[in-house]
């Protein structure tokens, strides 16, 4: 039996889901191909859950993430996450990433700056790559030095970071919206 659990759930982007331990969230996904997949996707840092109902600390942060794609500022900063396996400097990157709020943008070298060297840009960028919490640790509020959408590997790619961002408030619509 194992110590995870997981839900999937409907947003205006698609079918995310959501896996968590005793110790916070374990896993985001946003939408895959597939539930298959997006089951798979959040089985990689939850081996072995099983789907549940989640309890109320999970459904608030479903809530707020479903009501953050429908335009609604949210902070998910209030949900814990599950820090087990996660490297110092990651989590140092995490956490920068947690302080910027929607409707905001920060380059890959403002953390790297914060972290103490802008020489280590492309290594923020690496540890927002492998970003297990998206959404809720918002790696999409991160882009290039020219404002570019760049190094974003969620599924959609910098098409969903660009859409994220206009629904957060941080670039205006355009003339396809």
């Amino acid at each position: 039996m194992s110590d995870f659990s997981f839900t999937l759930f409907d947003t205006s982007l698609g079918r995310c889901g959501i896996a968590w331990g005793a110790k916070g969230v374990r896993s985001v996904s946003f939408p895959e191909a597939s539930d298959e997949a997006t089951v798979k996707h959040l089985c990689r840092r939850a081996p072995g859950a099983a789907e549940a109902d989640p309890p109320d600390a999970i459904a608030a942060v479903i809530s707020d993430i479903k009501a953050l794609f429908e335009g609604e500022p949210r902070d998910l900063s209030h949900a814990r996450l599950d820090w087990q396996e996660i490297g110092n400097f990651e989590r140092e990157v995490y956490l920068l990433s947690l302080k910027i709020r929607p409707g905001e943008v920060k380059t890959y070298g403002d953390l790297a700056k914060a972290l103490g060297d802008v020489a280590q840009s492309r290594r923020v960028g690496q540890a927002l790559g492998r970003n297990p919490f998206p959404i809720i640790v918002p790696c999409h509020r991160i882009v290039g030095a020219s404002g570019a959408m760049t190094g974003f590997s969620a599924p959609g790619g910098a098409e969903l970071k660009r859409k994220l961002l206009k629904i957060e408030g941080a670039l205006e619509p355009d003339f396809f919206d």
